[in-house]
């Protein structure tokens, strides 16, 4: 189906450890639908090729300018879906983006000004010398649980070190107050607890449920991509002034 152009783009934001790949399967879904979409590899889990061992691993900042640079080349409105992690630099690039006419915390990170992902979780940052943490020894069930398991196979095999700096960097700007926001909050996650991410949908602007995991993109993406084209087409209230 040709996309409709009186819509808004859709720009795909992944959470830690994950890249644009992870988003694949709901592009499929959305497209189908008649959506255009993007989506942005993050520096803090995907540095540029050719990036010396010894550099500085990239941060929240460095994240939130990726998605900056995505949103300048999208021509017209867009709505940011951002998952997990994803919500922290999400929150911080929004607040200056011209074009953005709403966002999507897909169990993620609604940071206010002052918080980052380790200050929200209460939890002190690792630090075994190498700057990156790795995923989850076990992947399989805390991000996939109910992934068929060749698609969780394979997900878990694409994972990457994350960026200590991106869970440590605190926002300085939150979108969220000047763009309208919803939350989708996962029933079953096992990696950002549901009745954490209630608290944190207290400050979105509407809150809406899947029965999944912490991964919908890959465990029901076909219910995901029509939760978000409702989302983007019918329960985003007006702009705040």
């Amino acid at each position: 189906m040709n996309a409709d152009t009186d819509r808004p783009t859709l720009l795909l934001v992944h959470g830690a450890w994950h890249g644009a790949w992870c988003w694949d399967l709901v592009r499929a879904a959305l497209d189908a639908d008649g959506w255009r979409s993007e989506t942005v590899d993050l520096p803090s889990a995907n540095p540029p090729a050719g990036l010396h061992h010894s550099a500085r691993p990239a941060g929240m900042l460095d994240d939130a300018n990726a998605i900056r640079d995505s949103l300048r080349r999208i021509d017209g409105p867009v709505v940011v879906i951002a998952h997990s992690y994803g919500g922290v630099p999400t929150t911080e690039a929004i607040a200056d983006a011209t074009n953005v006419v709403g966002a999507v915390y897909l169990a993620a990170f609604q940071a206010d000004v002052g918080e980052s992902m380790l200050t929200i979780l209460g939890t002190p940052a690792p630090d075994d010398g190498t700057g990156h943490t790795p995923p989850y020894e076990d992947a399989r069930r805390i991000l996939f649980d109910d992934v068929p398991e060749a698609e969780a196979r394979r997900a878990v095999a694409r994972l990457r070190p994350q960026s200590v700096r991106s869970s440590t960097e605190r926002v300085t700007a939150a979108g969220w107050r000047t763009v309208p926001s919803a939350y989708v909050v996962c029933d079953r996650d096992q990696a950002l607890e549901p009745s954490r991410q209630r608290e944190l949908a207290t400050r979105a602007d509407s809150v809406h449920q899947l029965p999944s995991s912490h991964s919908p993109f890959l465990s029901m993406p076909r219910q995901l991509a029509t939760l978000l084209g409702r989302i983007a087409t019918s329960t985003l209230p007006t702009p705040r002034h």
